[in-house]
């Protein structure tokens, strides 16, 4: 996903095609519009699942659990604002904290469906909660550093369920103002997947 600029809170339009088709993999695009053009673009990668599952190594395939969100407590943000990004979003931090710099595992729950009258996918709560990687996992003074990510990328090897997503999140700065935050993602079954993004470091 690339952010092309302000999205307003005006009317968007969508606009979605496959863009390469295939047996086996395909490739869709979707782009985001106001009456101005463009605002955001994302693509993704479909691959065809296999009709019978393979025989693979045990030892090879994803593993590992982080601990539930309901063995934790919900998390406050630091905003003085009513009503914002914090108020939609349920966080509650296993390790870390807003308050504390450094890596830090999360879980994320989405309160309210991002388009009303609709009822999230697990695979939508996924993507909406890996925006979040550079936040959770914030290294700089949030008063006095912008770390914003010009893109987003998710792979997952498998599809996510339930409403939870765990980001396992690690921020790395650099002095000359590019920046990666990754995070590895988990349901609450076990390991979906990874997510980047690249980031944008300046003082405020």
């Amino acid at each position: 996903m690339e952010i092309l600029g302000p999205v307003p809170l005006a009317p968007l339009t969508v606009r979605a095609e496959v863009v390469r088709s295939g047996r086996s993999v395909e490739l869709i695009e979707a782009t985001m519009s106001s009456e101005r053009g463009p605002v955001m673009q994302a693509k993704a990668w479909r691959i065809k699942l296999a009709e019978t599952p393979l025989d693979l190594p045990e030892e090879f395939l994803p593993t590992g659990t982080r601990p539930l969100p309901t063995a934790t407590e919900p998390s406050p943000f630091p905003s003085d604002h009513e009503v914002g990004f914090h108020t939609g979003i349920e966080y509650r931090f296993v390790t870390g904290t807003f308050a504390a710099p450094g890596p830090a595992v999360c879980w994320i729950r989405l309160k309210y469906p991002i388009v009303a009258g609709t009822t999230p996918s697990p695979l939508e709560r996924t993507l909406a909660a890996a925006d979040s990687g550079n936040g959770v996992s914030a290294v700089l003074d949030w008063s006095k550093y912008l770390f914003i990510n010009t893109d987003l990328t998710v792979t997952l090897h498998r599809q996510p369920v339930g409403e939870w997503v765990c980001l396992d999140a690690v921020t790395h700065p650099q002095p000359h103002g590019i920046g990666l935050a990754e995070s590895a993602l988990f349901d609450e079954t076990g390991p979906l997947g990874r997510s980047t993004q690249t980031l944008l470091l300046a003082p405020r």
